[in-house]
């Protein structure tokens, strides 16, 4: 038996029905190797969205640099298209990366992710500009960005399932949550550089070679964030299910594909539903609107910038503490109030933001960040639980990118082209709105996973006393079905 069986469970060596339950069948995991494993998927995951979160921050520069044009809301649109073209192929990306994480593990698929996106961001911080070499600039973006949404396609996916799986059942919602603590710390970082070249350099400066910077950073970046996850070990469920896959069958990627699709069918719609309304959020927030600042409104880029990463950074802490109310009270009253909250105040948060000054900006913007918070600490722990362990990599990274692809990653080129056809300043509200009613919907239709054990796997306990308080509890339970067998009726 492995080291990591040893630290986080014991396993029987024969099967038993579910009415012998023993200590040997319940995961006691390691506290120690749990927060290596939270530490090392949100330092990764910070990396990663630093690398790619820069992209839309630095938009209106690139717009210039890459798409020569006379209007800007043309360049704008021109950028954002080449951003959304990242999200077209992550469906791809999932569905190489998702079952090959099934297969070989959760820790290899998601170093070649990591080093994948390092390698892209790197590139585009080398591209000429369309003034030295013309068309071939935008064409060396357009594939540097494909080789960063290829990889983001296995990552999120991987990364939650990695953290779903090592936590105890009644801490899932908050250690999954520290996994979009560090996409924010990713984001926070990526403007926070964006933010600082815009207030020190001049324009032609940055427009020459500043926004090279953010890009070239990810090289060593990526390096630290491929040595931290090739230090981990695999999780507890994947070892288990691996187990059992050795000795049943040898299902090929094609059947596993297939398996997901026909028999999964309904939690992959509901992944679909809550993506959406995560990531429409999340790009209409985080990315589109810092660009509406400074495009549309006129407002000052480097003060725009400053207002988005304040929220981002508050923010942090609203994640966590989101992650740590769906354990206590459940996944689906947080998100449905995250929900509701956008049905009602995208008006008036868009409405504040209209209004062009800095403190009606900085709150308009908070409201935003504060519903988005209610997504970001829940979804992590929310979306692995749909699927069972053995497909479950796969499933969630198909599910995810799918709908990244067709409403999240599309959400500001759509929304900048709706502002620009109807002039109808308010149209990021009503996105907004449409999104939560979807979203409403979704969260209703779901089953409650808080405090409960990931499917196809046991419960998963954070010390021995816990384990011995479950099986107390079984054996109460089994005791009180022999007592009363089904038919009888109790007094």
């Amino acid at each position: 038996m492995s080291t990591l069986h040893e630290g986080l469970w014991r396993k029987r060596d024969t099967s038993s029905q579910k009415s012998d339950l023993t200590i040997d069948d319940i995961t006691i995991v390691d506290q120690f190797l749990l927060k290596r494993a939270v530490g090392a998927m949100a330092i990764g995951n910070a990396m990663e969205w630093f690398d790619f979160g820069v992209y839309s921050y630095i938009a209106v520069t690139l717009g210039k640099v890459f798409f020569p044009s006379s209007s800007p809301a043309a360049q704008l649109l021109a950028t954002f298209g080449t951003f959304a073209a990242a999200f077209l192929v992550r469906p791809i990306g999932g569905m190489v990366f998702g079952p090959l994480g099934d297969r070989i593990g959760r820790k290899r698929v998601l170093a070649m992710t990591m080093i994948m996106m390092a390698v892209g961001t790197f590139c585009i911080g080398l591209i000429p500009s369309y003034e030295s070499i013309g068309v071939m600039a935008p064409v060396l973006l357009l594939v540097a960005r494909l080789v960063q949404g290829f990889s983001t396609g296995g990552e999120y996916g991987g990364a939650a399932t990695f953290i779903a799986e090592f936590s105890p059942d009644k801490k899932r919602g908050f250690m999954s949550s520290f996994l979009e603590f560090g996409t924010l710390v990713g984001y926070v970082l990526g403007a926070g550089v964006v933010a600082v070249l815009t207030a020190v350099l001049s324009e032609n400066a940055l427009l020459s070679w500043g926004w090279r910077i953010p890009f070239i950073i990810a090289g060593p970046l990526g390096l630290i964030g491929l040595y931290i996850r090739m230090k981990l070990e695999e999780t507890p469920a994947f070892q288990r299910e691996a187990e059992k896959a050795e000795a049943v069958s040898h299902e090929t990627t094609k059947e596993q594909f297939r398996e997901t699709l026909i028999q999964q069918w309904k939690p992959l719609l509901q992944c679909v539903g809550l993506v959406l309304i995560f990531n429409v959020t999340d790009y209409m927030a985080l990315s589109y609107l810092p660009s509406y600042l400074s495009a549309t409104l006129k407002f000052n880029e480097t003060h725009g910038l400053f207002i988005v990463l304040v929220v981002m950074v508050l923010m942090m802490p609203l994640t966590l503490f989101a992650g740590r109310l769906s354990d206590a009270v459940g996944r689906k009253p947080v998100m449905l109030a995250g929900c509701i909250g956008l049905l009602v105040l995208s008006i008036p948060a868009l409405s504040l933001i209209r209004m062009g000054t800095i403190p009606s900006i900085f709150a308009g913007m908070m409201i935003l960040g504060a519903l988005l918070s209610t997504f970001t600490g829940v979804m992590p722990s929310s979306l692995p639980a749909l699927f069972p362990t053995k497909i479950r990599y796969g499933a969630l990274a198909i599910g995810f990118n799918v709908s990244v692809s067709l409403f999240g990653g599309t959400t500001p080129l759509v929304t900048a082209w709706l502002v620009d056809r109807t002039g109808n300043l308010m149209m990021p509200a009503y996105y907004l709105m449409g999104a939560s009613v979807i979203g409403i919907v979704s969260v209703i239709a779901l089953h409650e996973t808080a405090k409960k054990p990931l499917k196809g796997s046991p419960p998963a306990v954070g010390s021995h006393s816990e384990a011995h308080a479950i099986l107390r509890g079984h054996r109460e339970a089994a005791e009180m079905d022999d007592a009363f067998p089904e038919g009888t009726v109790r007094a």
